[in-house]
């Protein structure tokens, strides 16, 4: 079952259970799809794809949120979290930190890396291997620790 049909059951549940938070991501997770598939782009919707666009949606809405947090509107960063929870269910778990350090150690000592100017391609195989399971932020900061000790 691809991410398409998945969302297609979860939004029928949705409807069936009156949850509108739930309804509401789901929708906006319906739409990028078909955006994509009506963008003209050649590639097809794979799943490398599909998490880099549910990636995309928790990033837009994690910065709303926090733009809304700082305006003091908390019921606008309230409805942004709750779609995070959502969409957050289609992608792969996330490394806590420990296990995205521990990582990031064992990629520098295989590709040699000693020293900051590594850190690019330190990062492109990171980014490579951890696709959908940490952010880049994330990914970066560790990165940066483990090359500059």
């Amino acid at each position: 079952m691809n991410l398409e049909e998945k969302v297609n059951q979860q939004m029928k549940d949705a409807m069936k259970a009156k949850d509108q938070a739930a309804l509401r991501a789901l929708r906006a997770i319906k739409s990028e799809i078909l955006l994509f598939k009506t963008s003209g782009a050649s590639k097809e919707l794979d799943d490398a794809t599909e998490i880099k666009i549910l990636q995309k949606m928790v990033k837009q809405r994690r910065d709303s949120a926090s733009i809304y947090a700082e305006q003091g509107r908390d019921d606008l960063a309230t409805t942004e979290n709750e779609e995070i929870e959502v969409i957050s269910q289609f992608l792969p778990k996330q490394m806590d930190e420990q296990e995205l350090d521990s990582f990031v150690g064992e990629l520098v000592a295989e590709l040699g890396a000693s020293s900051m100017k590594d850190m690019g391609r330190v990062m492109g195989e990171a980014n490579k291997r951890l696709a959908g399971r940490a952010e880049g932020k994330m990914i970066a900061a560790a990165v940066k620790s483990r090359l500059s000790i």
